[in-house]
């Protein structure tokens, strides 16, 4: 397919049903759906399914691939990247207001009374808000997670100080997005210490959510995502850390002395079945229970 008639063919995801369609497929465990399945999930008829994605593989945008009596519908290969872009491209992100700002500055500065001045938590709370709305491209709860994220660089900040270390070994999860492989090693790894480590987490180029198929593949195992989300790799967080566990950023991640450093090669889940996640988040499981073995805390 053609770029001009690949960009044209994308516009079928125009539709609200065609892009359920595709982005059912794409979440599916084994990449691929039957359209009865599809039809009772979505509420309609098998008939307007089945127009739906008769158009859609005209387009080639889907393969059609019949199995005894079942037909099953996956994304063509040639457009899965193209596909899952167009479905998960996010939106223009708004910006807090500064009243908004303003509050959490005030609050935050309650809390780290002592600690940081005022101006120094304002410079940080302005600079996490433009670091979520512009590299992670965070579009919802945008005003918490600028919190959230302020606090906890604030946080690491005081950790990387001879005042604010302490016994607790600290380990910092590096990937690319930060919505696959370093969260599932990072709720993993909360999962298994509890508060005997401090677990944080960052990405190189941080998409605007964590992917789906990452929550599901960790709530089978019992696991919460504990409302993590993607965030930018900022120069606190390193310092903060002891262990610093790198999976695929190549070299994003500043190197300081007195630290340890792994570099885990991990296959991207982003755009994997769920099939192919849970083999991943296994590997994962096994390198991160190896690696709380080699900490100082009292854990399974």
């Amino acid at each position: 397919m053609s770029g001009v008639s690949s960009v044209s063919a994308l516009r079928l995801l125009a539709d609200a049903t065609r892009a359920q369609i595709a982005s059912m497929i794409l979440d599916s465990a084994e990449g691929r759906q039957l359209v009865g399945k599809m039809a009772a999930a979505l509420g309609l008829r098998q008939p307007t399914v089945s127009h739906h994605v008769r158009a859609l593989v005209e387009e080639g945008l889907l393969v059609r691939s019949p199995e005894g009596r079942n037909v099953w519908y996956s994304i063509a290969p040639e457009q899965f990247d193209r596909v899952s872009d167009y479905l998960r491209a996010a939106p223009e992100v708004p910006r807090v207001e500064d009243d908004v700002l303003d509050r959490i500055v005030a609050d935050l500065s309650d809390r780290f009374a002592g600690t940081f001045s005022p101006a120094t938590v304002d410079r940080f709370v302005r600079e996490s808000h433009n670091l979520l709305a512009d590299r992670a491209r965070v579009t919802r709860y945008l005003p918490s997670l600028t919190s959230r994220f302020a606090a906890d660089r604030l946080g690491a900040l005081h950790a990387a100080t001879p005042a604010g270390s302490g016994a607790t070994p600290e380990v910092l999860f590096v990937c690319v997005q930060n919505a696959g492989r370093s969260q599932l090693a990072a709720a993993i790894l909360r999962h298994l210490a509890g508060d005997k480590v401090r677990v944080r987490t960052a990405g190189s180029a941080p998409a605007d959510a964590v992917r789906s198929v990452i929550v599901a593949a960790l709530d089978e195992i019992g696991v919460s995502i504990d409302g993590e989300y993607p965030k930018p790799l900022t120069d606190e967080v390193v310092r903060a850390s002891d262990v610093v566990v790198t999976m695929g950023c190549g070299d994003a991640c500043p190197i300081y002395p007195g630290r340890r450093y792994l570099d885990w090669d991990l296959e991207d889940p982003v755009g994997l079945p769920l099939a192919r996640v849970r083999e991943i988040r296994d590997d994962i499981d096994a390198r991160v229970r190896a690696l709380l073995a080699t900490l100082s805390v009292n854990a399974p």
